[in-house]
């Protein structure tokens, strides 16, 4: 076994402390990850806190944001070699077998994909723990690559903040004459704008302050929308084609937001909020639109984005933390006190 720390959540809403525990010896398609540096995701402090009510196993080391070098390779491994950059994002495996897993949407496994974190292994010999640490060893099948070109501190949200906007956009074509909302300009939505307007799109950003209008036309947005004024919801009526939500909120006004998209437009949730939410659906009959959800990204289009990112040279807005900050880091996401994504540096752990 090999000997790895970390930070970890010992139970429900404790603060992460430091934590000691064992990863697996490498397999022979396995790969050893040296941990450079570790995304801060909302969703972390979701899984940490037990906020979703999956039933979160402790301790749990959090995060799906990792970007690494090749330490070593299992005997079988031909992806990766020692001395690559990598990086792995929110899933370590899946059942391979599905309909989905065959079409290489392991992001959709029908029996459910391994997370990064917070899953048991598919032999259920331990439980996954995640990127706020050292070390972490992954089959190589659920490895990324990332272009050398590319900083590793600001690779890593784009494994999960990068992936999540980026597979929507591509799914509902957004690009040239394609009119683009984007609601909530956060860690997730500063990443959605700028592969939006790299993709060609005219993008807007729906946000319910004018704090971030100056980053948004920054990141590339023409447009941006206070939806604390209640006039652009005329104004903006059947305008767009799409909308990504990156809002964890259950309390949105849905119609009115509905009422934003044109005949047969689409608004596709990525924000994942801890309550149900309540939609009226005749905003949706009466213009044949469209309600969906989309999850992160298969493997092969979470490469995509890498390699897209590097061509565009998008890259996230960062702010660079230790390890042992990471408790106030979390308290600072839930007051939107980051511009735009917390990353953790694993050489000061």
């Amino acid at each position: 076994m090999i000997k790895a720390k970390g930070y970890a959540a010992l139970s429900a809403k404790a603060p992460l402390t430091p934590y000691s525990f064992e990863r697996r010896d490498p397999k022979d398609h396995d790969v050893v990850i040296d941990i450079k540096f570790s995304g801060i995701c909302h969703s972390d402090i979701h899984m940490a806190r037990d906020e979703w009510g999956f039933g979160s196993p402790f301790p749990m080391v959090p995060g799906h944001e990792i970007a690494g070098v090749v330490q070593a390779v299992g005997p079988k491994v031909t992806k990766f070699k020692v001395g690559d950059h990598v990086g792995v994002g929110c899933m370590v495996d899946s059942c391979r077998t599905c309909v989905n897993c065959k079409q290489e949407l392991e992001n959709y496994c029908i029996p459910g994909n391994t997370m990064t974190y917070g899953s048991m292994e598919r032999d259920g010999s331990a439980v996954t723990q995640g990127g706020y640490s050292n070390i972490i060893v992954t089959n190589e099948d659920f490895v990324l690559n990332i272009p050398k070109s590319f900083p590793l501190d600001k690779a890593a949200p784009l494994l999960c903040a990068g992936v999540t906007t980026y597979s929507p956009l591509k799914h509902w074509k957004a690009g040239p004459g394609k009119k683009v909302g984007v609601l909530g300009l956060g860690g997730l939505g500063h990443m959605a704008v700028k592969y939006a307007v790299a993709m060609g799109a005219d993008v807007t950003v729906i946000s319910h302050s004018d704090k971030k209008r100056e980053d948004a036309k920054r990141f590339g947005a023409v447009n941006f929308i206070n939806t604390k004024n209640p006039e652009v919801f005329t104004e903006y009526a059947v305008s767009f084609d799409l909308i990504i939500n990156t809002v964890s909120s259950a309390d949105l006004d849905m119609a009115s937001l509905f009422g934003l998209l044109k005949l047969d437009g689409a608004l596709v949730n990525v924000g994942a909020p801890e309550k149900p939410m309540s939609v009226n659906v005749f905003p949706l009959i009466l213009m044949r639109r469209t309600f969906a959800g989309s999850a992160i990204g298969s493997i092969k289009e979470t490469q995509e984005m890498l390699n897209f990112s590097a061509e565009h040279q998008i890259m996230p807005e960062i702010e660079v933390i230790a390890p042992d900050q990471v408790n106030a880091a979390y308290e600072r996401v839930l007051k939107s006190d980051v511009r735009y994504r917390f990353v953790l540096d694993m050489a000061k752990l």
